[in-house]
This record gives C-alpha cells, structure tokens and sequence, in this order.
C-alpha cells in the first residue's frame, strides 16, 4: 500500500484517522488501534512478512525487559546477535553465498520489506535500556514504537527518545493545527513524489536500460543517466521523508527530520547531515563512537570512517555496488577531514563557496552512479562516459530539450527554493530550529486561500497519480 496510491489517501489513511478520532478518549486503545492499523499496512504488501514483524516485536520487547531488570551485556549481547542474524539471512545469505560454491537455494527466501529500518530500531533501543537511557515500556507503546506505519517501510529511523517519550504524555486527541501542518507536509510530499520523482524516473530509468546494453556510453547519455537519477532519488526520498513526518504531524506524533537540503552542501561531512539524517546519527551513536570515533588519533579516525560507510553501503543493498558506494563515500569523508587537518596546519585560505559546492554535488552524483547502476561493468560505462569529453555532441530535439529544462528546474529547486521545512515550520537553515514568523504558513495560518492553493496542487497530483504510480526508491533498501 504505497502513501502515493488510492486506496492509501481515499480508504486507509481516512477509516484510520476516523478510528484514531473516535478512540480518543483512552490512550491505550487509540495506540492498539494505531498499532493495529499499522499491522494492516504492513501485511498488505505482503502477510507473509507479518509473523516476521510480529516476531521481531516480541522477542525484542522480551529482551528489552531483561535487560533492564538484570543490566546484563550477555542479554544484550544475544539482542544483538539475533537482530544481525535475522537481517543478514533475509538480506546478505544470497549475496555472501554467491561469492562461495555454495549451492544452497535462497531463491524462494522473502526479503521483509523495512526489515533494514525495523531492525536497526530495534538494535538502539536494546543499547539505549543497557546504558539505561530510557525506561521499561508497556507493551502497547513498544509495539506502536516499532511499527507505527508512517515510518515502518523506510524511515525515519526512529529512537526510542524520539517518539516514547511523546507516546507517555500524548493525549492522543486530534489537533486541528497539527492536523493542518500534517497535511500540508503530505501534500508537498505527494507533489514531490508524483510530479517531480517520477517525472525524472522516466528519464533516468530508460538511460540506465540503455547502459545495461549499450557498449560505450556518450557524454550528453552519461551526464544525462546520472542526473536524472540524481534527481529522482532526491526528490524520491525528500517526498517520502514529507509524507512521512506529515503522516505522524497528523496523530500527534513529531517524527525526526530526515532530508534537509543535501545538494545545497559545501563539503561532504554536510551533506551526511542532511542526507538519511536518522541513519547518520544512528551509525554515529551505535557505530562510529563505539569504535573510538575521533579519540584514538586520527589514523584511527580515518579507519573508523572507511569502516562506517563501508557498512552503510553494505545496509543499502546486497551487492558490490553498494559497499562500493559506501567506501566512495568513507573516501571522501576521509579527504575532507583530512583537508580541514591541513588547512588549520598550514593556515590555508577557504575554498571559494561555488568551487566547494561544485566538487560536493559532482562528487555525489559520481556516486549515485554506483548506487542505481545494476552492475558494476555498467557505472564503469557510465562513467567512462561522464569524463569522455571528446564523445560530446550536440543533437536538439524535444525530448533532449525537456530532459535539459527539466534538469536545470531540479537544479534550481534543490538549491534556490525553501525546503519543506522552511516552508511550513519555519526552521532556519544553518541551525534547522523553528524560526516563529518567518513563513506563509505562520504569517497565514489555516486559511482559505491556503487550502484553495493547497487543495489544487494535491487534486493535480492525484490526477497524475495514475500515470506516474511507483514504489518509492528507499523500499529496495
């Protein structure tokens, strides 16, 4: 049941708000009927994913529990091994398998979706009760913690003193204000989904066909592949991340920023915290301070980084493609620590702002290339293209026309306009905080005009949704 599909908008999302309002008066019961509206949500894709969820739910509860009462680190230390266990049969049995003689059959194996963000939830909240960073929790408000399905399939993911907290003193009782932030996130998010993502998913997925066959690539061809799916996944994940936050805004849950603007980064380091925001802090806290962080020297530091991103890479997808990416990406965090290292030493003047901002982005796309390509033979093609300058030619046409208006309009949504955040909440955006007064939203309030503009460009997206109806990119990982 995709946030972007009739049945969502017209049915689920409307007979669940309706239970969430009639149940209001009890707290319990609005967070079983939530939880069980989640269940439904997840099942729907699939009901032989939902003993696994269920499963998960239990033991780790149970888990949560002991340890707790015992403060053990072998109870933790099983947690762990267990939820690592669980996520890499389903998800890297395959893989690993394929690189031995192995002939064991993995082909009919189910791959849980969200079983990437569930678990690794679920992993910080046994951490977070052995350093006793929060509190034993009922059943009920565990179980809607793991499963609430605005963030269920791909994120935000969520810690514990992100929501459980909200879930003890929410009275769980509709807030029209909250309701209205809500749905205005829901809506930018639909638009963002619908009009743009999918817009540059068709260009994007034929040019990566291409490069699955073609033997060498042209420079426009190549440019062309990855910056369609530079804006695809951007506009993907950023309308995923609104759909979501708006989803909780409207049960009275804030659910943590996500996406904030990572093609306006000057260095690699900002655009990791802009980018899968939930996910950096989470290898950060659970990964990267654990294994010394930054206070065992800095050739230690280097490692520490190489290591995190290789795993971040590997937590994308099982593939070389994506530990690839990964080590690209620890790679140039290495370089730019090891820049500022240099910079401070030498006294270094600052690279201009645009020079900066140039050698971010193109570094990222360089590497998106690995994360959509299916192989590696094919971003090796794509870009071989991208740096054959020799191979460029000029060939005008509509389609090549639109593709080129529609690539500047991405380029110049990404950087020039506000984000959602800003636009709605008001958040600065050096220090991401509410900013009271600085947008339409707070100068205009619940408004006529404001649903008059809001309701046109959710009516247009629905229209278009039976045109441009897709999973969301983050579903694969």
């Amino acid at each position: 049941m995709l946030f972007n599909s009739y049945i969502f908008i017209f049915l689920f999302l409307p007979v669940t708000l309706l239970g969430f309002v009639l149940l209001g008066k009890s707290r319990t019961l609005v967070m079983y009927w939530l939880t069980l509206a989640s269940l439904v949500f997840y099942s729907y894709w699939n009901p032989a994913y939902l003993p696994l969820l269920l499963g998960s739910i239990g033991v780790n509860f149970g888990l949560g529990k002991a340890i707790a009462r015992h403060n053990s680190k072998p109870i933790l230390t099983l947690g762990i091994t267990l939820n690592l266990a669980l996520i890499a049969y389903y998800k890297y049995a395959g893989f690993f398998l394929s690189m031995s003689s192995s002939s064991f059959d993995l082909a009919s194996t189910i791959l849980p979706l969200g079983i990437s963000f569930f678990t690794f939830q679920q992993i910080a909240y046994l951490v977070d009760t052995y350093k006793k960073k929060t509190v034993v929790h009922s059943f009920s408000e565990y179980a809607l913690f793991v499963s609430f399905f605005p963030q269920l399939i791909a994120g935000p993911i969520v810690q514990q003193k992100d929501v459980l907290p909200q879930f003890r003193r929410n009275s769980f009782k509709l807030n029209q204000r909250m309701l209205f932030f809500g749905l205005s996130y829901f809506i930018l998010g639909l638009f963002k989904k619908v009009v743009l993502a999918d817009s540059f998913g068709q260009f994007a997925n034929p040019l990566f066909a291409h490069a699955n066959t073609a033997d060498t690539l042209l420079f426009a061809d190549a440019w062309a592949a990855a910056l369609s799916y530079t804006f695809q996944l951007y506009f993907d994940f950023s309308a995923y991340s609104d759909m979501a936050i708006g989803l909780g805004l409207m049960f009275g849950i804030k659910l943590p920023l996500n996406f904030y603007s990572p093609y306006k980064s000057l260095n690699i380091s900002d655009f990791w915290r802009r980018w899968h925001i939930t996910l950096s802090h989470f290898l950060r806290d659970y990964l990267y301070i654990p294994l010394g962080g930054n206070k065992k020297g800095k050739h230690r530091r280097y490692l520490n980084l190489m290591i995190v991103m290789l795993l971040g890479g590997l937590w994308h997808g099982a593939g070389w493609t994506f530990i690839l990416w990964g080590g690209l990406h620890g790679l140039y965090l290495v370089i730019n620590h090891a820049w500022w290292v240099l910079k401070k030493h030498f006294t270094l003047p600052n690279i201009p702002k645009a020079v900066a901002w140039g050698l971010t982005f193109t570094s990222v796309v360089f590497a998106w290339v690995l994360f959509r390509a299916e192989s590696l033979e094919t971003a090796i093609k794509i870009w071989g293209g991208m740096i054959n300058i020799f191979s460029l030619t000029f060939s005008l046409n509509l389609h090549t026309l639109t593709l080129l208006f529609s690539l500047i309009g991405g380029l110049v949504i990404s950087l020039a306009l506000p984000n959602s955040h800003q636009w709605i909440m008001g958040w600065t955006d050096k220090q991401k905080r509410f900013a009271r007064g600085r947008t339409l939203f707070h100068r205009m309030p619940p408004h006529p005009i404001t649903a008059i503009l809001f309701g046109g460009v959710c009516w247009g997206s629905l229209l278009l949704i039976q045109f441009f109806k897709s999973e969301f990119l983050y579903f694969n990982f």
